[in-house]
């Protein structure tokens, strides 16, 4: 039996793949590189954000540029409205069973947790998210299981007590990593990589569906 249900948090929890878009590429037109399109911004994303921005600015990567990049986004995103960043469809309605059946839920991003924070109390203000672990550095991000293994220390909860929620082939990898079962979900970011994956116990088309499972 799951207590605990870690969830990823872009493409899994949240719908924000287009903010990241415009910002990223107002950052790129701001410093003269090549925009990329959404699809190439998908096979760019789930890492952290230095391996982000490395891997969008191809062979212009190199440190001073992006450190340049990096900044620049952030505060063009900080300042953005991010209108388009939204949860899911029933995505709420789904946290507050899993709450009411006593399960304990948590958050493991690359994203930090100042950002999670912001997005977490103006949609899920009723959710107790009993952990959240963004990227702190200097300690690593997924798929290390160390934000993870925090979660679980945390909250005195064994790796067959957690099930890990996921979109993309770094939250598979993550538990992987941390030895624990991994959901995942067909409505985020995920490519090919992730859905030819034996790893997750099951992959699922609707949120209302982890309610089966978890």
């Amino acid at each position: 039996m799951k207590r605990l249900a870690i969830f990823d948090f872009d493409g899994t929890l949240f719908d924000s793949v287009w903010d990241v878009v415009i910002c990223f590429n107002r950052t790129l037109e701001i410093h003269g590189f090549p925009t990329l399109t959404h699809e190439e911004y998908l096979d760019r994303l789930g890492g952290n954000i230095d391996e982000i921005v490395s891997l969008v600015l191809k062979d212009k990567n190199t440190a001073e540029n992006m450190e340049i990049v990096k900044n620049t986004y952030a505060k063009i995103y900080s300042d953005s409205p991010k209108d388009n960043t939204k949860p899911f469809a029933k995505t709420h309605e789904v946290l507050n069973a899993l709450q009411d059946k006593g399960i304990y839920l948590a958050i493991n991003s690359n994203r930090t947790n100042d950002s999670i924070r912001m997005y977490v109390d103006e949609f899920f203000s009723d959710i107790d998210f009993k952990a959240i672990e963004g990227h702190n550095p200097p300690y690593p991000s997924k798929p290390s299981p160390y934000g993870v293994e925090r979660i679980m220390d945390q909250l005195k909860v064994t790796k067959d007590e957690t099930i890990y929620i996921g979109d993309s082939i770094t939250d598979i990898r993550t538990s992987q990593n941390a030895e624990i079962d991994c959901i995942l979900v067909s409505w985020g970011y995920g490519r090919k990589e992730a859905f030819e994956s034996d790893y997750p116990i099951e992959t699922v088309d609707d949120v209302c569906d982890l309610l089966k499972i978890i």
